[in-house]
């Protein structure tokens, strides 16, 4: 599978062009089905040597990988495992997980995703990060608002981070900016390539 030619930029003009770019990437990908097939299997395999009960996913958007079928797969059968999903507060900046189950109620939030309604609020012990892009190092290139950062800096203790990513997404050239929270471990199409 190709990786996507492009060099990172440092102005936060030309973040946001490579972030229009590897959007735009994303959602053309002819093989995007055959990708998101081989994502969900390495994230399945993945999540069976972990211990972690609680898990924060997210609602894809944009040709997002959907890591909602390997989580709902990996809560089957035990109790004590939940999913939850991110509502953004726009007040604050941050993110707080409500539970999320296959059917529970849906409403949309202040940025018109889908998130569950009247679901208790959690904090998980493992976060799942869609990436626009990632680069060496488990660097993360993400939609730019800030959202995760701020919400994992104020959690204690802090949830295990796990970046998802089709492998086109591939910055060789990418570098955490002062304010990045590195990734724990990133999972792509092929395989695990980051973990601390």
């Amino acid at each position: 599978m190709s990786k996507t030619d492009v060099s990172e930029p440092t102005a936060p003009d030309e973040r946001a062009a490579q972030r229009t770019k590897l959007i735009a990437a994303r959602q053309a990908l002819p093989d995007r089905l055959e990708r998101a097939v081989q994502l969900q299997s390495v994230l399945r395999v993945w999540l069976v040597r972990r211990d972690e009960k609680t898990i924060g996913g997210y609602w894809p958007i944009k040709g997002e990988f959907d890591p909602l079928p390997a989580l709902y797969r990996w809560s089957e059968g035990d109790e004590a495992r939940r999913i939850g999903l991110p509502v953004a507060d726009k007040t604050v900046g941050e993110l707080s997980f409500h539970v999320w189950f296959p059917g529970c109620p849906m409403e949309r939030d202040a940025y018109d995703i889908p998130k569950p309604k009247g679901t208790e609020i959690f904090v998980p012990q493992m976060v799942l990060m869609p990436c626009v892009g990632y680069g060496p190092g488990g660097v993360r290139l993400g939609y730019g608002g800030g959202f995760y950062d701020r919400t994992l800096a104020a959690l204690e203790p802090r949830p295990y981070t796990v970046g998802l990513c089709y492998s086109n997404g591939f910055l060789p050239f990418l570098r955490a900016r002062a304010d990045d929270l590195p990734l724990d471990a990133l999972l792509t199409d092929d395989g695990v390539v980051w973990e601390r």
